[in-house]
């Protein structure tokens, strides 16, 4: 993505709302010796009512617009880095614009529609039903509110693990903007911008947009061009189908969002806000770690050896036909060759054409098989895109009926289409290759009814919420290493789905100091999912020659095209669910600087079928996964606030856990699979911590730090000496995907006035412990635990007129991955996707 693009992308910006701020004014926390004071008046609406962070039961984290401008942080991800116990992170290439978010071990990994987000995320309220639309940019944010453990009676939607609210900022109508305009590494060119504006004295205005571009930092090379001595053929092609992309990881997006506020009268209060974002990318970076011959499950994968790529050929009657044909007219085997830099490389006589090779993918995302009776759709391109649109609106009406009594109304609509393009083995071989399409649109409504009684004793939240949505998955699988070869039309595949609930909550304060809370709620679910494969060319596998030998007529065995997939053509399966959820709390202040709190709570996640069955036996349901958390913790300001400290300890009992396994032993094809399943059961005890310190005006410290145990508690059978957990190839000692055991962070900022303007500093670590990205907890699966610095210098002028701030993001230049995908199993390969080495960028902002 070039520079031009990038104009482009900030004119549309500019145009459509003088391109977003990620954060909005502050008029207290402007002043950088009010630190203290700000951090210590952030109010949260967990509890469906505004109370003071430090009075809240709930293990939160809490984060302001002035913290997320002094830390940088322009999307999701970037926050969860200071949240004790969170993990969240993009998808890698396989799921496209989206979100991977864990919480105390709960989540989820599958964009499918088929399965239930773990952690709900909301914007105003507003519950954002899938993980393909998660990934948001942090435009115009009054706050973040990160909830840790089930809010089943606290949300509109059940979350089991947790829930990520955004809250932006409502108009004022005082005539305030801002304009900001960064530039960077990898010519990333960034435009945010705001105006608000009064229309009528009680109606207000705020629009907000945002635009940034950059260039990819994976560079997709050529084999055959850079290692001309191989006997890999140069992609022909390559100017054709793919002449825009020579890399990875190049994004184009713009994004706004326009919000009105009407307050007629003192007792009402409208906001309705409407937003659209658009992505045009390049494909999500891939590098390959490791490569050779498949490996079976209950095999060791050696990264040395040299598998073989060729199909079935019905003609020769033996699998002699090459995925990739090289210039000898043989087969080209997957090997370590392919791997560009590493321990487990062996890639010698290249030309990398100076780029870094931790940095080098040699995808090519084409299948030019010969084409066969049983494989004839070829050849196939899949497209090196990300690619994203939606749009969404929203109204907010709150009503004080009395003094007492308030009556809030939350409406939603919103509706995306995502397009991406995947080459899973990152090799010119062409193992396996998809290009995904998901469409997506959802209604919500909920109603609130706060109220107050008996002089304050009792106060409370009765509602209801109700959720349709239906997603459809369309996509082009080709899969060369299945036996036999499946290429087909996956979808469309539609999940209309609804969700119904009543909830209720009710707090009694015996004493002032002392207060008891119980929760109850209601939920039912209906969901289907219906399957459609076909063959590229529309028609319908029927399975009848399968395995038809020459003798009966046939050319050899899995001559008919697609033939494991008979029988998934127009056939639902369905879910049906309804639950009781509850939550027990008490809290008591000890003093005006510690309150301490016990609660208990319960929560779920919807039940479905298996999406991605690779034989018509794969098509099973899974039930719904249950957790029960008990927790104690104390929020406490010490030292007239300048110490505050929040911690809480849990134990959650988790049933019926929900993970995707890489074999399906209950299957006559146990691989490949892709199966959810209710694996078991464990128990999961964890510890965190979050503190800021403010030893002087002008100097302030933050920090967190969790730790988590996770133990199965299910039946087991013994292979080779190690203990699975039944029906899967789990071990005993395995634990959820990404969910790192130690996680820390720590912070520092120190604010310099003269008579010039303010001067600031600000450093902020954080280390991610060891985690795997599947459910066997594979060695190849395995990430490395990291730790990354991002530091950030600025000026700001005595009138808050002007700023500049040069940031650098990952100070020592650490090489990392993000995720990593092991599909050793049945590619024969481990692929990852690398994190941004160190950036810089210079940022010029002018407030009016």
């Amino acid at each position: 993505m070039k520079l031009k693009t990038m104009g482009v992308v900030s004119s549309l910006a500019i145009a459509a709302a003088m391109a977003t701020p990620a954060y909005a004014q502050d008029d207290k926390a402007a002043d950088p010796n009010a630190a203290k004071d700000a951090a210590n008046e952030i109010i949260v609406t967990a509890e469906f009512r505004a109370t003071n962070l430090q009075d809240t039961p709930i293990a939160i984290t809490a984060v302001n617009a002035a913290m997320l401008e002094a830390r940088g942080q322009t999307d999701i991800t970037q926050v969860a880095a200071q949240a004790p116990n969170v993990s969240l992170r993009p998808q890698p290439q396989n799921g496209g614009t989206g979100l991977i978010a864990f919480i105390r071990g709960v989540g989820q990994t599958d964009f499918n529609y088929a399965l239930d987000p773990g952690v709900g995320v909301y914007i105003d309220d507003v519950y954002i039903p899938t993980l393909s639309s998660s990934l948001l940019e942090l435009i115009d944010l009054d706050r973040v509110e990160i909830l840790r453990g089930p809010q089943g009676t606290l949300a509109g939607k059940n979350a089991i693990g947790g829930a990520i609210k955004l809250f932006t900022q409502k108009p004022k109508g005082d005539g305030s903007g801002m304009l900001r305009v960064e530039y960077g590494s990898y010519n990333e060119l960034s435009v945010r911008g705001m105006m608000d504006f009064k229309i009528t004295d009680n109606l207000a205005m705020r629009v907000s947009g945002m635009g940034r571009g950059n260039d990819g930092y994976v560079a997709m090379l050529d084999y055959g061009q850079t290692h001309p001595n191989s006997n890999v053929p140069e992609n022909d092609t390559r100017g054709a189908n793919n002449s825009d992309y020579t890399e990875m990881g190049g994004q184009s997006i713009i994004a706004g969002r326009a919000a009105l506020r009407w307050t007629p009268v003192d007792s009402l209060e409208i906001n309705v806000s409407g937003d659209y974002t658009r992505e045009r990318s390049e494909a999500i970076p891939v590098v390959l770690i490791a490569a050779g011959a498949i490996a079976p499950a209950g095999t060791t994968f050696d990264p040395f050896s040299v598998g073989n790529s060729a199909s079935y050929d019905p003609v020769t009657h033996d699998y002699t036909n090459p995925w990739l044909r090289g210039k000898d007219g043989n087969a080209v085997n997957m090997s370590c060759a392919f791997v560009p830099t590493g321990p487990y490389s062996c890639d010698t006589g290249g030309n990398l054409l100076g780029h870094d090779p931790r940095f080098v993918s040699y995808s090519s995302f084409l299948d030019a098989m010969d084409p066969t009776s049983q494989a004839p759709f070829k050849p196939y391109y899949a497209q090196p895109i990300t690619q994203f649109q939606g749009w969404g609106v929203s109204g907010n009406l709150a009503y004080d009926i009395s003094d007492s009594v308030n009556f809030t109304y939350i409406g939603s609509y919103r509706k995306y289409w995502s397009k991406f393009g995947q080459d899973q083995d990152g090799t010119p071989i062409p193992v396996a290759q998809l290009d995904n399409q998901l469409n997506h649109h959802a209604f919500s409504s909920e109603v609130r009814l706060n109220f107050k009684a008996a002089g304050g004793f009792i106060e409370g939240t009765v509602g209801g919420y109700y959720l349709k949505q239906k997603g459809t998955y369309t996509a082009r699988v080709d899969l060369n290493y299945v036996d036999p070869v499946i290429d087909f039309l996956h979808g469309p595949d539609t999940t209309p789905s609804t969700t119904k609930a009543v909830f209720g909550t009710v707090t009694l304060h015996p004493t002032d100091a002392l207060s008891i809370t119980g929760g109850l709620r209601y939920t039912k679910d209906a969901k289907d999912y219906t399957y459609f494969r076909r063959n590229p060319d529309g028609s319908i596998p029927n399975g009848l020659h399968c395995f038809g030998p020459p003798e009966l007529g046939g050319e050899g065995p899995y001559s008919e095209p697609n033939c494991l997939l008979a029988g998934l053509y127009d056939i639902t399966g369905s879910f049906r669910g309804n639950r009781w959820d509850w939550r027990v709390v008490g809290n008591y202040r000890i003093s005006d600087a510690l309150m301490v709190y016990a609660s208990a709570s319960t929560g779920f996640k919807g039940g479905g079928v298996n999406p991605r069955p690779f034989a018509a036996d794969q098509k099973l349901p899974f039930n719904p996964e249950t957790l029960t958390t008990y927790e104690m913790g104390f929020k406490a300001d010490l030292l007239d606030r300048r110490v505050r400290l929040n911690g809480a300890a849990f134990l959650n009992k988790y049933n019926d856990i929900v993970l995707s396994k890489l074999v399906c032993p209950e299957s006559s094809l146990p691989t490949p699979c892709l199966r959810p399943d209710n694996i078991g059961a464990a128990t999961v005890k964890g510890l965190e911590l979050e503190a800021q310190i403010y030893p002087t005006d002008g100097l302030s410290f933050d920090g967190s730090i969790s730790y988590l145990h996770f133990q199965y508690t299910s039946d087991t059978y013994t292979s080779g000496g190690v203990d699975y957990l039944v029906n899967s190839s789990i071990p005993l000692d395995a634990i959820t995907p990404y969910t790192p055991k130690l996680n820390y962070s720590i912070g520092g900022q120190y604010n310099y006035e003269t008579a010039a303007g303010t001067f600031s500093i600000r450093l902020d670590g954080q280390y991610q412990g060891k985690l795997y990205t599947t459910a066997e907890n594979t060695i190849w699966s395995k990430v490395d635990g990291r730790f990354l610095a991002d530091g950030h210098i600025s000026w700001e002028d005595k009138d808050t007129d002007w700023k500049v701030t040069l940031e650098v993001k990952n100070i020592f230049d650490k090489y990392y991955f993000t995720s990593v995908s092991d599909v050793s199993s049945s590619l024969g390969v481990v692929t990852g996707v690398p994190g941004l080495p160190r950036t810089f960028s210079i940022a010029v902002q002018r407030n009016f």
